[in-house]
């Protein structure tokens, strides 16, 4: 089986490093690719330099709160992207607001999580998003 190409958009550098251990430790067949911003992230997925020979992902965990362009901007060019529309983006962020809910669903979300602040639970949701996205769900190699 042919592992997962999964972006993580994920400006912490601890919670990046939380999520990579999570799903190594539950042995999830992924390769995850981990940059630092709104701009890297829209850079990796239109394979612009340096990014130009990088997989398209089949997934992507995207953080609200990122510099240089927000998480909320970023969802709204892939979902508006005929070549990126159908990769699932799910929404992975500290904000438990209303408005930041309401907006990832307007642009198309796929899902919305709420990191936990507590360690086992925060591996406990990482292990949940690998068991179903990674292990139960089809996921569209291209639009």
């Amino acid at each position: 089986m042919k592992p997962i190409e999964l972006l993580l958009a994920e400006d912490s550098l601890t919670d990046a490093e939380l999520i990579q251990s999570a799903f190594e430790e539950n042995r999830f067949a992924l390769n995850l690719r981990h940059v630092l911003d709104g701009v890297e992230a829209l850079d990796y997925l239109h394979q612009r330099p340096p990014y130009q020979e990088s997989a398209r992902p089949d997934l992507m965990l995207l953080d609200l709160n990122l510099p240089r362009k927000d998480g909320r901007e970023v969802l709204a060019e892939i979902k508006a992207d005929a070549e990126l529309r159908c990769m699932p983006v799910i929404i992975l962020t500290t904000s438990a607001a209303d408005a930041d809910l309401a907006t990832a669903y307007h642009h198309h979300a796929n899902a919305f999580l709420t990191k936990p602040v507590d360690f086992e639970a925060f591996m406990n949701v990482i292990r949940q998003v690998g068991e179903f996205w990674l292990s139960a769900a089809r996921l569209p190699h291209r639009c």
